[in-house]
């Protein structure tokens, strides 16, 4: 990366940006600029290389009508929470743009990254997961393909 990108301190920061930009995705990664270098994701039930790098879509969809862009922002990020844990120490949430290129084999985004734009602190991972708790539906959470056979 030819600089740092910005760092986002808060979700309304984030929530920010989400309303400013579209065409932005998250990324969940301890090396970006390996990711980037590879060039796209590997399918880890098959090793099947991936024409881009798998990442998941931050912009609204028009049935979130006028609810809060705060609670979209959290959302987002609470989704996928558990990679940080399940790939290991350093994980980090990096904001990208880039152009889709194809659907992982869970349906998500492969881009291509065209910008690193920020990288999500860990304070405002705290602040999502306590917004969506307090939001009251034990039915939700991550979506954690692990918990299947816990």
């Amino acid at each position: 990366m030819a600089s740092e990108p910005s760092v986002i301190t808060s979700l309304r920061d984030l929530a920010t940006l989400l309303e400013e930009r579209r065409g932005l995705f998250i990324r969940w990664s301890r090396d970006l600029d390996g990711d980037r270098a590879s060039g796209g994701s590997r399918d880890s039930l098959t090793g099947a290389e991936l024409p881009g790098l798998s990442a998941n879509p931050l912009d609204v969809e028009e049935w979130w009508g006028e609810r809060p862009m705060r609670l979209w922002a959290a959302r987002r990020l609470h989704d996928y929470s558990h990679l940080r844990r399940d790939r290991g120490p350093g994980v980090k949430a990096w904001v990208l743009s880039g152009e889709e290129v194809g659907r992982g084999p869970d349906n998500e985004p492969l881009i291509e990254c065209d910008d690193v734009v920020a990288i999500v602190d860990e304070a405002v991972m705290k602040e999502a997961s306590a917004l969506v708790e307090d939001q009251g539906c034990q039915e939700w959470g991550p979506l954690d393909r692990g918990q299947a056979g816990r």
